[in-house]
């Protein structure tokens, strides 16, 4: 399993390929099983269950967590459903990211494309496990075939995906 990294920047700097997770509250479980499935590749993930120093009631210091995760990852995936959608944070997150990590979107099932925002129109947008399983393998240079040999991820077809209860398997 991958690293999960916390948040003190001089004891955990960028070393590698690491995902941070981008999600609304309400998608806790969804976003947990993802970000578990990336793990399990093998890409170290940024997610703030992992990280007991988010929330709290300083949104101050709250923000300044985010960032650290956000600076110390080399790629951002939004998990997005029609909660993310009316989302404040997600925007905010995408727009601080751009410039500093590979952004992309991972739809919850059966979430249209017309029904993405502007702010997510900007950004490649994964739809199904099977363009999760690529972009696994992309990031961290590896042949999407082979993880799946080594069970390091599971064939977007295979009968009991872990997470055929969030994406849609086809896509």
């Amino acid at each position: 399993m991958a690293n999960r990294y916390y948040l003190d920047e001089t004891r955990y700097p960028r070393t590698g390929n690491c995902v941070f997770i981008s999600y609304h509250y309400s998608d806790r479980e969804a976003a947990k099983q993802i970000a578990n499935y990336i793990s399990q590749s093998g890409v170290d993930i940024f997610f703030d269950e992992y990280n007991t120093h988010i929330g709290g009631s300083d949104p101050k210091k709250s923000v300044e967590y985010i960032k650290v995760g956000i600076r110390r990852s080399s790629h951002m995936l939004c998990v997005i459903s029609q909660t993310a959608l009316k989302s404040h944070l997600m925007p905010w997150e995408i727009g601080y990211g751009y410039d500093l990590v590979q952004v992309v979107g991972l739809t919850i099932k059966e979430l249209s494309k017309s029904e993405l925002p502007e702010y997510l129109q900007v950004v490649p947008v994964l739809r199904g496990t099977k363009s999760l399983n690529t972009y696994i393998a992309n990031a961290i240079g590896k042949v999407e075939g082979s993880l799946i040999k080594e069970q390091r991820i599971f064939s977007a077809s295979s009968l009991n995906h872990p997470l055929d209860n969030i994406l849609d398997w086809q896509l």
